[in-house]
């Protein structure tokens, strides 16, 4: 490898090297990668003691860089989230490989038979913050769909990432596939990320994974294309015709179970008719649990300021209105959203369909908590993000959507006159 120091030099390597491997990838058998996965499951658990040890130094990094407790939440690994990333790449081994399958196929009048097919992008670039876990997320997802993958991981999981990615070398050692399908950038300079957001000759899609600051500097900056979501700006709107029992448990969940991943809800919006019955428990339900309610209609912690609405707090804050009914809500998440994640509460299944079809947010949810946007959860093993704009992928970003497509005609002699 190049001198660390000269960055430029340093990812024209990797992007050649990943260009090499995506090129064999790309017809690499389902029973490899399978392999492959299932040994760099079996490394990060034979492991864990070694990357329970690494991200103890990236915790003390963060404690000195005075990271949010959010922040540190994030970036903590133990026995119980490592068994999670177990568990990950073990069900993205088991899922089946997308790569050539036959998505449709037709006949013509011509004679021709016409099939489209998916394949690999080919070299995808993912820049992602404190979040250990999806070094592995990503690989998995990546190698499962034939990419290869170039991993550029915040300074604050430096050493976590790079104990993850080693397991990840051994599972594609012990299928023999290229050690340069999965390959992290080993420094923390920021000039590679700039270069990444510039190599159109070799990554062919980027995916940002991180706040408000690094998806925005990637959305402006980036020369590649690029999959990504800028803000979790999640709504949970509570219907006069809601479920209490329901409503108070999945509101609770939606906020509190985890304040800082981008599902969590960050907006509360209460049918007008119950404003003072449920929709003033919930607020009470939210406050003792030390949630901070910034409140418009109701009796929250404090006044909410015109701000709070379309804020991503990620932490035990929320912002709280009534509304008048299912229409101001659609609206008020119109103006406000960040077309990531909204949920009703309600019994009504008209009110539900209304929702459903007028909203256009990557995931709408009915009587559950947003903290379900999560690629595991919809039974992808892994996401590589949730993706909020509605060209190709949408939603979490499994396998099956680091995917393209190509079309495969077959004739007899079949002459175009």
């Amino acid at each position: 490898m190049k001198d660390q120091t000269d960055i430029p030099a340093l990812m024209a390597e990797i992007g050649a090297a990943a260009r090499d491997a995506a090129a064999e990838l790309a017809f690499a058998s389902s029973e490899s990668k399978q392999t492959a996965l299932v040994a760099a499951a079996d490394a990060v658990w034979s492991r864990r003691e070694e990357i329970i040890a690494s991200n103890q130094k990236d915790l003390a990094y963060g404690r000195e860089k005075g990271l949010t407790d959010a922040m540190m939440d994030r970036l903590m690994l133990d026995e119980d989230r490592i068994r999670g990333i177990v568990d990950g790449l073990r069900t993205v081994a088991e899922q089946k490989d997308p790569v050539g399958e036959t998505i449709s196929e037709w006949d013509m009048p011509s004679g021709l038979h016409i099939r489209r097919v998916r394949t690999p992008l080919g070299v995808v670039g993912v820049i992602y913050e404190s979040r250990p876990n999806v070094t592995a997320d990503a690989g998995a997802l990546c190698l499962k769909a034939g990419n290869a993958v170039i991993l550029r991981g915040g300074s604050e999981s430096f050493h976590s990432s790079s104990a993850i990615h080693s397991c990840l070398v051994d599972g594609l050692k012990a299928a023999g596939l290229p050690e340069a399908a999965i390959q992290r950038v080993p420094t923390r300079d920021r000039a590679a990320v700039t270069e990444m957001l510039h190599m159109t000759g070799t990554i062919d899609v980027i995916v940002p994974r991180g706040g408000k600051g690094l998806v925005g500097l990637v959305q402006r900056e980036a020369r590649v294309p690029v999959f990504a979501h800028l803000e979790g700006i999640c709504h949970v709107y509570v219907d006069k015709a809601a479920d209490p029992d329901k409503a108070r448990a999945v509101v609770l969940n939606a906020k509190t179970r985890r304040t800082g991943i981008c599902g969590s809800a960050e907006c509360l919006l209460v049918h007008r008719d119950i404003a003072d019955t449920l929709g003033q428990q919930i607020v009470d339900d939210l406050m003792a649990a030390g949630v901070e309610v910034r409140a418009r209609g109701l009796k929250g912690t404090m006044e909410a300021a015109e701000s709070d609405f379309g804020t991503e707090f990620l932490d035990m804050k929320i912002a709280a209105k009534v509304v008048d009914d299912i229409d101001e809500a659609i609206a008020h998440i119109r103006q406000y959203g960040s077309s990531h994640t909204e949920a009703i509460l309600t019994e009504d299944d008209a009110a539900a369909a209304r929702f459903f079809q007028r909203l256009d947010s990557a995931i709408l949810m009915r009587n559950a908590s947003t903290q379900f946007a999560d690629g595991g959860e919809f039974g992808m093993g892994a996401e590589i993000g949730i993706a909020t704009g509605k060209m190709h992928a949408r939603g979490p970003v499994g396998a099956e959507q680091l995917t393209s497509f190509k079309y495969l005609v077959e004739g007899d002699g079949t002459l175009r006159p």
